[in-house]
């Protein structure tokens, strides 16, 4: 029982030792569940038998013999299965071989997940207004944002950040550059049921023909590391013009498919600029450098701290800049006047050309190569996995049209999502080890332990069935779920194995008895254990996060229970 608890929390660590997003959110579960472990054991083995002497009668010589206990229909046939198991090995090893090949085929089925959507009340509403916009534009329309939330019943809440998003109040949350065409209000619903209601009507009057002016997005929190859209393509490559033409044709594909909402670029949308070009003799003619000019436009436009007033225990700075009816009029700055250094003023026009243009906001850079992310959000009951999935199949011959020098990356969920089973695969092998030492230290015998490992995987078969069922899609939380499984089915073989040699020493069984006999024995306790498991899973069932591990542990321990108990007297 220790070697089997212990081969089961050894089925954690992987996750305990991540070194990545995904560790750092879910390690806790490893220790966690390593300390439950430990702690049952000791239940186990000391206080269930204390209580047992202490709270059951002394039945005496009352007790039934041992043989009629198995007399009964039920184990007469559980008695003849068995021997026909042993008698023909090779017929039940390839059925459970094709089974587990079956299960492995429907997982194609599932539907894949990184993590899944959080039941948090929290709900973002984000404006993006077109680059260069002011604040002010932003201001105004975070107002007429505020007027579509003012007095919904479901909402508890909110509060508007103009220009940035929120602080990062949960570990979950991917905070947004400070842009002052940016807002973000944080809407919190009375639950998720008045969450979904206000998403709803948001997004009815914004179809309607609300905030015209803004690109809006609702989002909730995701379950687990901050991932931003949910499906993100990369176009990555040296020119901007090139990255940026390639970036609009992945847009219009990503456009066509209906699990997607608002496919956009995240920047390449240019903002209007206007750029003074000196005229260097005309100004050093008038004994102005380009200096000067610079500082003070700065001053009449944007503004100088010329002093400072103390105020109390507070700092106040005094500004000086010119009236807003000229800083303001971008038609009239050729009329601002510069000082010369002998008094005199002259205006802008006569030292400089004032060029109206437009230029980019801002260049996302990755590795030093220019980044044009096309990002979306899907559907609800759609994942992002499947729907990335399916998208770069369909961006192949945009791919294959590349220039040389460009080329095109999945991110968002699926690209997180491989992150963080990457950084758990790597640690299998450490995680191999430790379950190989403690059963080879209980074992002592190569054969055995083959028979141990040759159970782990019986759980996917029922975890296909399961998820296949119940519609849960196979995530990340899944596979936690997966990686317990193979540690109850291992447990179970190490006791069932133990018993058999038990039985053998003790008993004067021949090996085939003792096989047929053990596993009469350890039929009741392994499968009430793994009923009691299944039980216990069922209040996790309808969880949003735990709900695709209840499925595949309920699915895969029944399954696999079944199976180990027919399938290991044949091994």
């Amino acid at each position: 029982m220790l070697t089997g608890t212990l081969v089961t929390a050894a089925g954690f660590m992987p996750i305990g030792l991540a070194n990545s997003a995904v560790g750092e959110y879910t390690g806790g579960i490893f220790w966690v569940v390593g300390i439950a472990l430990a702690a049952s054991w000791f239940v186990a083995v000391l206080f269930t038998p204390y209580l047992g002497f202490r709270l059951l009668p002394n039945y005496g010589g009352h007790l039934r013999d041992e043989s009629a206990i198995y007399a009964t229909p039920f184990y007469r046939a559980f008695r003849r299965a068995l021997e026909f198991c042993v008698s023909r090995p090779i017929v039940v090893i390839a059925v459970a071989a094709t089974l587990l090949g079956l299960g492995l085929s429907q997982f194609s089925k599932v539907q894949q997940q990184f993590f899944p959507l959080s039941e948090r009340p929290e709900l973002f509403f984000e404006l993006r207004l077109a680059e260069g916009s002011s604040i002010k534009a932003t201001e105004a329309a975070v107002r007429e944002a505020e007027g579509l939330i003012g007095g919904d019943p479901d909402a508890r809440s909110y509060t508007s950040y103009i220009g940035k998003s929120s602080p990062r109040f949960w570990l979950g949350l991917q905070p947004v550059q400070p842009n002052e065409s940016f807002a973000q209000i944080v809407i919190v619903a009375r639950d998720v049921a008045a969450r979904e209601r206000i998403k709803g009507r948001i997004e009815a009057a914004v179809d309607k023909g609300a905030l015209g002016a803004a690109r809006v997005r609702l989002d909730r929190f995701n379950f687990g590391p901050p991932v931003g859209f949910p499906v993100q393509f990369r176009i990555v490559g040296q020119s901007p013009d090139e990255v940026r033409a390639a970036a609009q044709r992945v847009r219009d594909a990503m456009r066509a498919d209906p699990r997607l909402i608002d496919p956009h670029l995240n920047w390449g949308e240019k903002m209007p600029s206007i750029r003074l070009e000196v005229d260097q003799a005309r100004a050093r003619a008038l004994g102005l450098t380009p200096q000067d000019i610079a500082q003070t436009l700065q001053t009449l436009v944007g503004g100088a701290t010329v002093t400072t007033l103390r105020v109390g225990e507070s700092r106040v700075d005094v500004v000086a800049r010119a009236t807003p009816a000229e800083r303001a009029a971008l038609d009239r700055i050729e009329d601002l006047t510069i000082a010369l250094r002998d008094g005199a003023s002259v205006p802008v026009g006569q030292v400089a050309r004032v060029i109206r243009t437009t230029e980019e906001p801002i260049i996302w850079r990755k590795d030093r190569e220019v980044v044009v992310t096309a990002v979306a959000d899907v559907v609800d009951r759609v994942q992002p996995p499947d729907v990335s999935r399916s998208l770069w199949t369909a961006l192949a011959p945009i791919r294959a049209s590349l220039p040389p020098g460009t080329r095109i990356e999945m991110g968002g969920a699926i690209e997180e999502s491989q992150k963080g089973n990457s950084s758990i695969f790597v640690l299998f092998p450490i995680m191999i080890l430790a379950m190989l030492t403690l059963l080879m230290i209980q074992m002592q015998s190569f054969s055995r332990l083959a028979m141990v490992f040759f159970t782990a995987p019986l759980g996917i078969v029922g975890a296909s069935i399961a998820l296949n069922l119940a519609g849960k899609p196979f995530g990340f939380v899944a596979l936690l779920g997966l990686i317990a499984l193979a540690g109850m089915d291992m447990r179970n073989t190490v006791i069932l194995i133990d018993q058999i040699e038990t039985d053998v020493a003790e008993r004067g069984f021949t090996l085939r008895e003792a096989i047929v006999y053990s596993t009469m024995r350890r039929a009741r306790p392994v499968a009430l254990t793994a009923l009691a498991a299944i039980l216990a899973m069922i209040p996790l069932s309808e969880s949003a996060f735990w709900g695709p591990m209840a499925y595949t542990i309920m699915g895969g321990l029944s399954v696999a229970t079944f199976l180990t108990l027919f399938l290991l007297p044949s091994i």
